[in-house]
């Protein structure tokens, strides 16, 4: 079963995170994004390889697409904030 995260554990989870351009948002408790691309194509294509690894880790985001940017919000709503999962999925939007 997925956990929030410790206080301890979203020091060491979250800093690389956070610098690496994702925002903290303490009233939801949850991580932020905006991607950019060349254009709708890239952005789109993009979300489809994301959309692949978030259905095999059973975790989505939420997010929205406006041409070539995608915003992208994550948290864990069975804990209803951070968990393990959301740092795992930005990890991985990062590298797409």
């Amino acid at each position: 079963m997925t956990e929030k995260l410790s206080d301890t554990a979203r020091k060491t989870v979250l800093d690389p995170l956070l610098q690496n351009g994702w925002v903290l948002d303490d009233a939801r408790d949850a991580i932020s994004k905006t991607f950019k691309f060349k254009d709708f194509i890239e952005a789109f294509g993009w979300m489809t390889r994301a959309a692949m690894w978030a259905e095999k880790w059973n975790h989505h985001p939420e997010w929205s697409n406006v041409y070539n940017r995608v915003e992208v919000t994550l948290t864990t709503h069975d804990v209803d904030g951070l968990s393990a999962l959301d740092a795992k999925l930005a990890r991985k939007l990062d590298t797409l």
